[in-house]
């Protein structure tokens, strides 16, 4: 597994490489301690412009380029997962990470065993939210649902078709409508209807939102997080 971990303070970053390796034991880790140096790195080496990291763990605040320059700017150059990791988890930051497409946001105040389960989600194409965002909605994949809420859930999935659920699956996991239509085989613009309609039987204006509505619905693979 290829990890990049991109944050200015040592200590920080040798922490997470020892907790990291309990995630997997063949892991491979590169730093940079800004965005300029993380790019850098590809730029100065073409073996590393060949290898594509399973995930990038990008600080919010950085030196020079930072928060959310940083992250567009680490989704175009490297193509990889992103997840953000902050000590400010206010739900609005939280809301722009997503919108701008983080595979997810770790407070810097989780728990180690948060931080893995959440990497785990991630690595497994879904959208890691930290339950305090996740509980401003009605279902929540963090406590079981109540009969009414199980009756709501389904409720909500009869009104979507398979393959408008498989478009929303996809968009939350973080994926363009033109890489969704690629990988359906279908045309972009019908990926834009599906979207479309998902929305509305969702109850939501736009994609972050519904993100944010298809994690809580469990819709995105899922592990077991402990609430910090």
């Amino acid at each position: 597994m290829q990890v990049l971990l991109v944050d200015d303070h040592q200590l920080f970053r040798s922490g997470l490489k020892l907790l990291l390796a309990n995630l997997e034991s063949n892991i491979v880790f590169t730093e940079a301690d800004s965005c300029e140096s993380a790019l850098n790195l590809a730029a100065r080496s073409e073996d590393l412009n060949s290898v594509r990291f399973d995930v990038v763990l990008l600080d919010y605040y950085l030196p020079g380029t930072r928060g959310l320059d940083a992250l567009a700017q680490i989704k175009k150059h490297f193509g990889s997962p992103v997840v953000v990791l902050s000590s400010e988890d206010t739900p609005s930051t939280i809301r722009q990470v997503i919108s701008a497409g983080a595979s997810g946001f770790i407070p810097k105040s989780s728990s180690p065993e948060v931080l893995l389960a959440a990497l785990k989600l991630v690595l497994a194409q879904g959208v890691y939210l930290p339950p305090h965002v996740l509980d401003n909605y009605s279902f929540t994949e963090h406590r079981p649902l109540s009969e009414d809420e199980n009756h709501q859930r389904q409720a909500i999935l009869s009104q979507l078709s398979q393959r408008q659920q498989s478009v929303l699956i996809k968009a939350a996991q973080g994926k363009p409508n033109k890489v969704i239509a690629q990988e359906l085989f279908i045309a972009e613009g019908t990926v834009k209807a599906h979207l479309s309609a998902c929305y509305r039987v969702l109850g939501v204006d736009n994609r972050t939102e519904a993100v944010y509505a298809t994690a809580s619905l469990g819709l995105v693979p899922s592990v077991d997080i402990e609430p910090s």
